[in-house]
């Protein structure tokens, strides 16, 4: 696994990775990392790679959007000092676009949003071992949908990063439409944004995946 021992892993996101974490760090005892898939991450690495000590953090806030991430990320990030970063955020971004059209200041567009998170790729990544870039995802297996297609874009934006500054990409979208060729979306979310537990599986089994978690050490 690409993860290191002592290594400190930070995720930061919206309240996909928020899911009731503590403040103002998500750590600790008592479900203080959240009960999506930042807690089924910890679980699982902690369970096959004791000898690591690997420690994970969660610093998703509910309701963000980019523009968000850029205004904490000094105290959420940077100094934070980890090795490792975990970065999924835009469905927000997207969404206001659809459930408040005609509020535009709580939009970000396209533009804006790659440009934003390029840039927090750049100011950190020479301080970091590794990155992770997630992508955003809805949850409607009809590619066509409009707020699906425009999701995709930004997904678009995201890998394009990644592939640009070497990050390790996950492809949340792809990992549903797996799921999705099986499950109904509500089943996943109820609101095809937030997941269920098995909708938060599928996010930490794809970033494990991608970071080269191996499920038969230790068995």
């Amino acid at each position: 696994m690409l993860i290191g021992a002592q290594e400190k892993l930070v995720m930061i996101g919206d309240s996909i990775t928020d899911c009731g974490r503590a403040r103002p760090v998500g750590e600790g005892l008592f479900d203080a990392i959240g009960k999506g898939y930042v807690g089924l991450v910890d679980a699982l690495i902690t369970a096959a790679y004791p000898e690591r000590s690997i420690r994970v953090v969660n610093v998703g806030t509910s309701g963000n959007t980019v523009r968000d991430l850029k205004e904490r990320w000094e105290t959420d990030v940077v100094d934070l000092k980890p090795d490792w970063l975990s970065i999924m955020i835009g469905t927000n971004d997207v969404w206001r676009q659809f459930d408040t059209p005609l509020i535009k200041e709580s939009q970000v567009g396209i533009e804006e949003y790659a440009a934003t998170l390029e840039e927090l790729v750049v100011q950190t990544k020479p301080a970091l071992k590794g990155l992770v870039l997630m992508t955003p995802f809805y949850l409607e297996p009809n590619p066509s949908d409009a707020m699906r297609a425009q999701m995709d874009r930004y997904g678009a934006v995201v890998k394009e990063i990644a592939e640009k500054h070497g990050a390790v990409f996950v492809d949340t979208q792809a990992a549903f439409n797996r799921v999705m060729e099986h499950l109904y979306p509500a089943t996943l979310a109820w609101d095809r944004v937030h997941p269920s537990q098995a909708g938060h599986a599928v996010l930490a089994r794809a970033f494990l995946q991608a970071v080269g978690f191996d499920y038969s050490k230790g068995l």
